[in-house]
């Protein structure tokens, strides 16, 4: 029926229980992020988070997950084009912008689906929030930025340049190239 938001998903005829609330599907985009778990586990996760009871056929079951997660979209998902948010440093950005769209503190409340939050986000109007994401999006196509907006971007690259989310191994190597530059660099 038009304007339902999903709390059940169809897998091979069947409906399965989802848990629809925003934290579950946020969770879930966390650990795409995750530079930890490999495509397989991050799947996993969806699914384990995503669904009460896990369905027998799991591909098709992260088809239906998918569809989910992309508001309903059949179309292309979003996910192969540049990545221009990053849903845990942009967090506090994003939770302002959406309650101001919503017009009311959305982590208060005790249930949100997801597809209301992705409405909410995708009202949000003129902001910090906005003007970092035109700004991410001008610079991964490699288009000119307005002279404000470069200006705004030198005064805010901290929180404009999207961190790069390291493994563990990455990081303790980072550290041991670190430690050798600074020793090399105090003889």
């Amino acid at each position: 029926m038009i304007g339902d938001l999903p709390k059940y998903l169809e897998v091979n005829g069947r409906q399965y229980e989802i848990r629809s609330d925003f934290r579950t599907a946020l969770l879930i985009l966390q650990a795409y992020d995750d530079p930890e778990l490999d495509d397989y586990e991050k799947a996993a996760v969806c699914l384990e988070c995503l669904f009460c009871d896990i369905p027998k056929d799991k591909d098709e079951a992260y088809k239906a997950a998918i569809w989910f997660l992309d508001g309903g979209n059949t179309a292309k998902s979003c996910s192969q084009s540049a990545r221009i948010i990053d849903w845990e440093q942009d967090e506090s950005m994003i939770f302002s912008a959406v309650n101001k769209s919503a017009g009311f503190e959305v982590r208060a409340a005790d249930y949100i689906h997801w597809w209301t939050f992705l409405g909410y986000f995708s009202e949000i109007s003129e902001g910090l929030l906005s003007q970092i994401i035109n700004i991410r999006i001008k610079k991964s196509k490699g288009k000119k930025l307005e002279k404000y907006e470069s200006e705004f971007y030198s005064q805010h690259r901290e929180i404009i340049d999207l961190k790069t989310h390291y493994t563990a191994e990455e990081k303790a190597e980072i550290d041991r190239i670190n430690k050798l530059l600074e020793r090399n660099s105090g003889e």
